[in-house]
C-alpha cells in the first residue's frame, strides 16, 4: 500500500485514478480547490483535502505533501485565461515540484500532454500558446530535478470507457480515453522502469502494464 497525493483531485482523469488506486488498497489524498467537490472525491474512496495550490507557496504545498510516497500532478487551469494558465500550469506546478523535494517525496508523476516540448511549435497568436508554454516549462523544470519523475504525455482526451491498452511508440498525437490515462498513471506508479522517463501515448493495442514497462532505450 502506498500513500499518494493527487493535485487536481476533481479532474476527470483524477477521479478515475482515485477509484483505481483506492480499489487496489492505496491511501489517496485528493487535493481540490472547491470544497463542494468533496463528496465526489469521497465517493471514489479518496480523502478530499481542500487547498488552493494556485495561491499556496512552496512551504504550504510541502505541508500537504509531507508523509506521502508519491505525488501526481493532474491539475490545470482549464484554458481560456492565459494569466491563470501560467499561474496554475506553470507556476503552481513548479512550486509543487519544489514542495515535493522539500517534503522528501521523491516520486512525482506529471500528467502533461503529447506535444509538450520547449520547441512545441504553437504560434504565439494561437489560444493554445499559453498552455503549451506553461506545460513545457513545468516539464523541463521537473526534468532538471533529482526527483524520480515520470512525465506522461497523453494525446487528445476522450470520454470512452477505456480499453486497457495504449500505444507508446506513436510519433503523432491521436486520441486516448481518460480512463486509460488514469490507468496509465496507476501503472507507472508501480513500474520502476518508468522513472526519469517521458512517455507519450495514444490509445492502442498494448496492455498498459506492458506498454509502460517497455524501455525503448533498452
Amino acid at each position: 500500500m502506498a500513500r499518494i497525493a493527487i493535485i487536481g483531485g476533481h479532474g476527470k482523469v483524477a477521479l478515475h485514478l482515485e477509484r483505481l488506486l483506492a480499489a487496489r488498497g492505496d491511501e489517496v489524498d485528493a487535493i481540490i480547490r472547491n470544497a463542494e467537490h468533496s463528496a465526489d472525491v469521497s465517493a471514489t474512496g479518496a480523502r478530499p483535502l481542500v487547498a488552493d495550490v494556485e495561491t499556496l507557496d512552496v512551504d504550504g504545498i510541502a505541508a500537504l505533501l509531507s508523509g506521502h510516497d508519491a505525488v501526481v500532478w493532474s491539475a490545470g487551469a482549464g484554458g481560456g485565461n492565459p494569466d491563470r494558465t501560467y499561474a496554475v500550469d506553470r507556476d503552481a506546478a513548479i512550486r509543487a515540484i519544489e514542495a515535493a523535494r522539500q517534503a522528501g517525496v521523491t516520486r512525482f508523476v506529471m500528467v502533461s500532454y503529447f506535444g509538450a516540448a520547449i520547441d512545441h511549435g504553437v504560434a504565439a497568436a494561437d489560444p493554445f500558446f499559453a498552455y503549451a508554454q506553461a506545460k513545457a516549462a513545468a516539464d523541463e523544470h521537473l526534468r532538471g530535478t533529482d526527483l524520480d519523475y515520470t512525465i506522461l504525455g497523453p494525446s487528445r482526451l476522450t470520454d470512452g470507457p477505456g480499453t486497457g491498452a495504449i500505444d507508446v511508440s506513436a510519433t503523432t498525437s491521436d486520441a486516448v480515453d481518460r480512463a486509460d490515462v488514469a490507468a496509465t498513471v496507476a501503472a507507472v506508479l508501480l513500474e520502476p522502469n518508468t522513472v526519469r522517463r517521458t512517455i507519450r501515448f495514444n490509445g492502442g493495442g498494448t496492455p498498459i502494464a506492458d506498454a509502460v514497462a517497455w524501455d525503448p532505450l533498452a
